[in-house]
């Protein structure tokens, strides 16, 4: 059984908020600041480090301040290998800080590791994002199994749809145990756009952008050859189009697609983009190409058209609303998605419509009040 939150009496409550990737501190940021914003909440930061150079500049953003650093990240790291360093060091943290409750989002490794170390400290876990599946266990590789067994942990269930809620029911999770609150992107998305996020570099006058993005290990090899030559074809074809790919720092990302576009003119490549910088490319962009599953949710808010480079995803509601579609990898599959947003007008404002399945902007608030009422140091539920 996972250990209960209780309530914590007249001390105040000491929250451990766990984090390692880019994409979890953009969907933690909104959540650790309205904790800090709690008058007799003692919140502390926690960082696994596993995407370094991509997260100091979102936290830096959003000036949320690290207590710990475990830097796990290794050269050639494997999935065990940086799983059993989070664990290892996330257990002399428990054992140092003694929390009420541990959160962590998604489904990462930092995700995994957080979980198994709250759960083997008997301390309650809170996930953020609960509730998502593809129910195939190989895809998303690894993080399908990642928030499963997450999931299976938690003490808490913070899930961001009603698909997302009716899974957990599914699996057995007691409903007193689960909070629909809508995804914390979108509370970072509205904050970014409210600071107004200026443009990196120009884009072409005139141009149609299209911004792709891609990252994930099944998208290795072949499958990434596959959306360059697609990528290739549509930039031949329509001589108004500029592409824009912010490159993972992953070798298997960056290598293959500078050697494929080296000289192409209007594709522009770059590496990662500062979490502001890649918004305002986003907003500025006709369409999205992407494996991301942030980028699944943003760019509907932001009535842009996403084509998923994925043939399964645990985010079904935008594109069970019009506003994203599965395209996979195939070469032809992407040039004629592509191509019919380009070329039928009526195609492209069907998905550009600003549906927003994914919430209203104000899921921390849900989820903080959630906690502390958990925690009884709130009286009601908002």
């Amino acid at each position: 059984m996972p250990a209960r939150i209780r309530t914590v009496g007249s001390r105040p409550p000491r929250i451990l908020c766990v984090l390692g990737t880019r994409p979890e501190a953009i969907k933690m940021a909104p959540v650790i600041l309205a904790l800090k914003r709690e008058q007799g909440v003692d919140v502390r930061v926690v960082s696994t480090g596993q995407h370094r150079e991509m997260l100091d500049p979102v936290l830096d953003f959003f000036n949320i301040r690290v207590d710990e650093d475990m830097a796990i990240l290794e050269p050639g790291q494997t999935l065990t290998a940086s799983l059993s360093l989070a664990l290892g060091r996330l257990e002399r943290v428990l054992a140092d800080v003694c929390p009420d409750v541990v959160i962590a989002q998604g489904d990462t490794t930092t995700t995994l590791a957080s979980a198994l170390a709250a759960f083997y400290a008997r301390i309650p876990f809170a996930h953020i994002e609960g509730g998502l599946r593809t129910f195939n266990i190989d895809s998303p590789f690894p993080e399908e199994l990642n928030r499963v067994v997450a999931g299976r942990i938690a003490s808490l269930h913070f899930a961001p749809t009603e698909q997302a809620v009716e899974a957990l029911r599914r699996e057995g999770v007691d409903g007193e145990d689960i909070v629909l609150t809508g995804n914390t992107v979108i509370d970072a998305l509205h904050e970014t756009l409210r600071r107004n996020p200026r443009l990196p570099f120009p884009l072409l006058p005139g141009a149609r952008t299209v911004l792709v993005t891609l990252h994930r290990r099944e998208s290795f090899g072949e499958s990434i050859v596959r959306v360059c030559e697609a990528i290739g074809q549509l930039i031949a074809r329509y001589d108004d189009l500029e592409v824009v790919w912010p490159l993972h720092l992953n070798p298997n990302v960056q290598d293959p697609v500078r050697a494929f576009f080296n000289g192409t003119l209007r594709m522009r490549l770059c590496g990662p983009l500062n979490y502001d910088h890649f918004i305002a490319v986003m907003r500025e962009s006709h369409i999205i190409l992407t494996d991301s599953g942030g980028v699944q949710e943003e760019g509907p808010a932001l009535s842009k058209p996403v084509l998923v480079l994925r043939e399964i995803t645990e985010r079904p509601e935008a594109v069970e609303a019009g506003v994203a579609a599965l395209v996979g990898t195939n070469t032809n599959a992407i040039v004629k998605a592509v191509s019919r947003l380009l070329d039928d007008e009526d195609s492209f404002r069907a998905m550009a419509r600003g549906a927003t399945p994914y919430g209203d902007g104000r899921a921390a608030v849900r989820i903080v009040d959630s906690l502390l009422t958990r925690l009884g140091v709130r009286d009601v539920l908002i």
